[in-house]
């Protein structure tokens, strides 16, 4: 599981360097939790490189998309990334094709993700106002009620301009222009048209007759008219001259797209939403059990590929069209499986590291966020995936049995929101919503406590040592050796703490945790017993693994790379093995500072993140290089 990151900008630096630089990268957006690039050329070391960084919990390349998933900081490193890029200015035309399928995802996930969550907090509103009227029917009679009422309801009356303004940055549309073409589709005085023709009245526009279609809620109109908006603003670019194409570019725009909208584009695409919503809706009512195990089994490895947005214009057609929909219901009891799979996993586990990011990724499956519960246990040790998979489907099917349904449309469907099945109509719901729910948590415990959840090879925290006799668990493997390990300081010197170094690599603590020497001599000793795993050509840098496996990077000097090896003696090879206080590199520091640089040594442990922690001690300002500096906690 990805720790936390408190230098976004730093890590958005690290990204770009790991992709190819700003040269290779088409278009950025995000989601609730991921990270989403469109690069012009992928590469296996581009995703290997990501995955390692601190703050990343795994990459996942699918749909056309890079896709790193960040977790619950993904908006600042999106904002960071994008203050260091100018990725806008590339047109649509450079942007990787791709398969049909991978282009429509893509661009379900650029227009939805940025602003589920207002839909998510909107349909928490609207499950708070449930269950007030419940408990108190007076209230829906309350002004009170009536004022948060509208408020819940406005981001799915808008929706139209929301799609609008993350549509034209997708598709690189002036996003004005969008948007006033948006709020015409939603404008009061179009719904009351639709109105009366709906009551039979004909209207025509240029001898073609209007449609009742109306806009509000709906989401493929618009975002058709953002695509379509997209050439008809480019041709119109080109067409009028420089000193008038602010104004008439704005004016054809509207005099063409909104009409088009409402005479074409709209039907079709809104009997299209309808058609595959009918569809789905067909296969819910006559099997249920079969649109259960499909959604409650197999829900999350859409989620896994990324490619869960292209389900949101049928849901949202749902709730348009009858004011339900049962596949929402389905999805709650699926994230939860996952969910109570990484409670299993946690309640199971004899190992503090896999327990620890076990109830962190529990607490974010709260609210209906399972990338953490999925790339930080449930994949890493396979079985309680498959588990929750499982748990998942008989959850849903037996839920499936009580006609389920959700009333009020969850942007993030999870425990919170299971309360938006409740319907003074249609009782049974809520029930077997709840049913299916108690099922997905339980019956992922159950099993993982019955079978366990993979082999841990992670090192357990405790204070006692266990024999194989006491132990049950054979998914952990228990270890006998020290619980800490000592890292003596290479060099004598000044002590600096790592954060002062004026280095962005090592102060934002990217490289791991660690502290810096200013030497009194030019001698670099090893901190560690092991052996030497890298080195450089320019012999100011030297990297060492210790028999229990800790990683120390030792950087003589700033920038001294471009010494390009002059002034250093590099005493070691790569593979030597080498004892505490060997000597592994001389370097004058006196000549290094002459030519203007600074001798200033970072001691880095680079696998930080594979320990529970790992303790700096600052108490002496003054080290000598047989001072033990660094404490590792396994």
């Amino acid at each position: 599981m990805a720790k936390q990151v408190r230098n976004y900008e730093q890590l958005a630096h690290d990204i770009l360097g790991a992709v190819g630089g700003e040269e290779n990268i088409v278009n950025v957006a995000r989601c609730a939790t991921r990270l989403r690039l469109v690069l012009k050329r992928s590469n296996p070391e581009f995703k290997k490189k990501v995955s390692e960084m601190p703050g990343v919990i795994t990459v996942v390349e699918n749909g056309g998309q890079f896709q790193i998933v960040i977790g619950q900081h993904v908006g600042e490193v999106y904002d960071a990334f994008t203050n260091i890029t100018n990725v806008e200015d590339n047109t649509e035309e450079n942007m990787q094709k791709g398969s049909i399928l991978n282009r429509v995802i893509a661009t379900m996930s650029a227009v939805f993700a940025p602003f589920i969550y207002i839909l998510a907090a909107a349909g928490i509103l609207q499950g708070i106002l449930i269950l007030i009227n419940l408990a108190w029917p007076a209230f829906a009679k309350t002004g009170t009620y009536e004022v948060f009422s509208f408020i819940s309801w406005s981001p799915f009356t808008f929706l139209p301009i929301f799609i609008a303004l993350t549509a034209s940055k997708h598709f690189k549309v002036n996003t004005y222009i969008a948007v006033v073409c948006a709020m015409a589709l939603v404008s009061p005085t179009w719904a009351e048209i639709a109105g009366r023709i709906a009551e039979g009245e004909k209207i025509t526009f240029m001898g073609i007759a209007l449609s009742q279609t109306v806009y509000t809620s709906s989401v493929l109109p618009p975002l058709f008219l953002v695509w379509i908006l997209s050439y008809v603003e480019r041709f119109f670019n080109k067409v009028f001259p420089e000193v008038v194409r602010s104004l008439f570019v704005p004016l054809m725009c509207m005099v063409i797209m909104v009409p088009l909208t409402i005479l074409l584009i709209g039907p079709l695409s809104t009997l299209f939403a309808n058609g595959v919503a009918d569809g789905y809706n067909y296969l819910a009512e006559n099997l249920p059990i079969v649109a259960a195990i499909i959604i409650g089994a197999f829900w999350q490895v859409f989620v896994i590929f990324g490619v869960h947005w292209g389900i949101t214009p049928v849901v949202l057609a749902n709730f348009d069209n009858y004011g339900r929909d049962s596949f929402q219901a389905y999805q709650t009891i699926a994230v939860i499986a996952q969910v109570g799979a990484v409670l299993g996993v946690f309640l199971k586990s004899k190992v503090q590291e896999t327990k620890s990011v076990a109830l962190s990724a529990g607490i974010t499956g709260i609210f209906g966020i399972t990338e953490p519960s999925i790339y930080g246990i449930n994949l890493r040790f396979k079985k309680p995936f498959i588990i929750g998979c499982i748990s998942g489907a008989v959850g849903a099917v037996v839920a499936s049995f009580f006609n389920p349904y959700y009333y009020v449309y969850a942007g993030l469907p999870g425990p919170l929101t299971i309360v938006n099945g409740i319907s003074k109509d249609n009782p049974s719901s809520f029930i077997g919503i709840c049913i299916g729910v108690a099922i997905a948590i339980i019956l992922p415990i159950v099993l993982i406590m019955m079978f366990g959840y993979g082999e841990d090879t992670a090192k357990v925290v405790d204070t006692k040592l266990d024999t194989p006799e006491d132990n049950e668990d054979e998914d952990n493997i228990i270890t006998t050796e020290s619980l800490e390990q000592v890292v003596v300081s290479p060099l004598s010197g000044k002590f600096i703490p790592l954060n002062e170094v004026k280095d962005p690599v090592f102060n934002s603590g990217a490289m791991g945790k660690g502290f810096a020497i200013d030497p009194s001599e030019g001698i670099v000793s090893s901190p560690v017993e092991g052996s030497i795993v890298m080195t450089t050509p320019s012999k100011h840098a030297i990297g060492i693994k210790s028999n229990d496996g800790v990683e120390v990077l030792i950087h003589v000097g700033l920038d001294t790379v471009e010494l390009k090896g002059e002034h250093f003696d590099l005493l070691v090879n790569e593979g030597d093995k080498v004892s505490i206080g060997q000597p592994l590199i001389h370097f004058d520091k006196k000549a290094i500072e002459s030519k203007g640089y600074s001798t200033v040594t970072p001691v880095v442990v680079t696998n930080t993140m594979n320990y529970n922690d790992v303790i700096i001690d600052n108490t002496n300002t003054s080290v000598s290089n047989s001072n033990g500096m660094i404490t590792i906690i396994k």
